[in-house]
């Protein structure tokens, strides 16, 4: 499986000529989910769903799909009729030959004051990877490659290493990383490298590397 890093929270994976994108946002690339066969969706926030985006994939691939919780899938289900699947915690589908598991309910909590959202993370191929969006849910399964919410409004880095260390995958790379500043990387990729507990990587957008 090829993995290619995308702007902030947008991967994409590659396998056997398929290709699934995960939180084609407003902070990835304007074609980021462009050739898509299966594009997830974690949930609502725009900096994860953008409808334009989402637009281009199912326009430039008639056969592709999208899954996403109830509050995504209803904002394009009526323009793509069968094409829009709604997901929750607990469910299991194959795409594209991707088979999915659905982990998690609810985003991080940003602050007591700002009601919670719908949020969802995405186990790929039996723990290859797993993408929990803006969430530290840990799937209760082994994980070979983490994709890693490293920095964000809600979260500080104690909980993101403790988080590594409670998953303990093979490996992870960063996401959510559009909001961290080049003078803060190396703060990052240290304090986390040596405390996590696991292999930690960071790749540019654009980067590729086989899983």
């Amino acid at each position: 499986m090829k993995f290619t890093k995308k702007s902030h929270a947008c991967v994409r994976l590659d396998k056997e000529g398929r290709t699934l994108v995960i939180d084609p946002g407003g902070f990835s690339e304007e074609d980021a989910a462009v050739g898509a066969d299966v594009v997830l969706v974690t949930h609502e926030h725009a900096d994860h769903f953008d409808e334009g985006r989402l637009r281009a994939a199912l326009e430039a691939n008639p056969a592709a799909g999208v899954w996403a919780p109830k509050s995504v899938a209803d904002q394009i289900a009526a323009a793509f009729p069968g094409r829009v699947h709604t997901v929750g915690h607990g469910d299991t589908f194959t795409a594209a030959g991707f088979e999915v598991e659905v982990h998690g309910e609810l985003h991080a909590v940003i602050h007591p004051d700002i009601p919670r959202i719908t949020n969802v993370g995405y186990l790929i191929d039996g723990g290859r990877v797993f993408h929990p969006g803006d969430a530290l849910t840990v799937p209760g399964r082994p994980v070979e490659t983490l994709m890693l919410p490293v920095m964000a409004p809600w979260s500080k880095i104690s909980e993101v290493i403790d988080y590594v260390r409670e998953v303990e995958p093979q490996r992870a790379y960063d996401v959510h990383d559009a909001l961290l500043t080049d003078l803060a990387r190396p703060i990052y990729d240290r304090q986390i490298g040596a405390l996590g507990g696991t292999d930690h990587l960071r790749l540019p957008p654009g980067a590729s590397a086989d899983l």
